[in-house]
């Protein structure tokens, strides 16, 4: 079987791994696949090769009709999550294959994973940013705002990206070169090392180097 560049999984918690020194590792434990080829993509029909796979199960009475159809030629049922991923030859996979874990990762590989933060709503300056803010002092009138933005003559203006409150997190981050420090086939587990973005239960992407 060809080896995908990618899988999608679930992030299911963190924990920590010994080393044979006693030193503890902090690591985070993902379910990543098995995720099912959909849909070969090729250059000569939509101007580029990939594979369309889907990851999550789902109850076909809470799909629509469009999307039972599209799912029908895998033969897998319908799934809650699809992704692209670039390939080089697409024929080398197949409608209704699987793609799992075991057969893409090994200890030691180094992935490169993606997910969405965590959403914290509209935050000031000294949340989002880190600004320390003004004095603490009795007759102080400035606490948490930014201060001064713009220019009084020249510019005259805001410049742009100019660090002020606004909406924070909820926006897909990847964080590259991440070891593998155990895969387990049977389970669809792997272990990485550190931590990873998104919530418990988040959806993960992993690109393999």
């Amino acid at each position: 079987m060809p080896k995908a560049i990618g899988i999608l999984g679930q992030k299911i918690g963190m924990t920590r791994i010994y080393t044979e020194d006693g030193v503890a590792i902090g690591a985070t434990v993902v379910e990543a696949g098995p995720c099912v080829v959909l849909q070969k993509k090729t250059e000569a029909k939509e101007g580029y090769n990939a594979i369309q796979v889907g990851y999550g199960t789902k109850k076909e009475s809470r799909e629509n009709k469009p999307m039972i159809g599209h799912f029908k030629s895998a033969g897998k049922g319908c799934f809650y999550h699809i992704k692209e991923f670039r390939v080089k030859d697409p024929d080398q996979y197949e409608i209704g294959q699987e793609i799992v874990a075991g057969d893409l990762f090994k200890v030691g590989d180094i992935v490169d994973v993606s997910g969405k933060v965590k959403g914290c709503g509209f935050q000031g300056v000294i949340k989002r940013h880190g600004f320390s803010g003004g004095g603490k002092t009795h007759g102080s009138m400035f606490h948490r705002a930014p201060g001064s933005i713009g220019c009084s003559a020249t510019p005259s203006k805001v410049v742009k990206g100019k660090k002020m409150p606004g909406r924070m997190g909820n926006n897909l981050i990847t964080k590259k070169n991440v070891i593998i420090l155990d895969v387990r086939s049977e389970q669809n587990v792997i272990v990485l090392k550190g931590s990873l973005p998104g919530t418990n239960k988040g959806l993960l992407q992993f690109f393999t180097k």
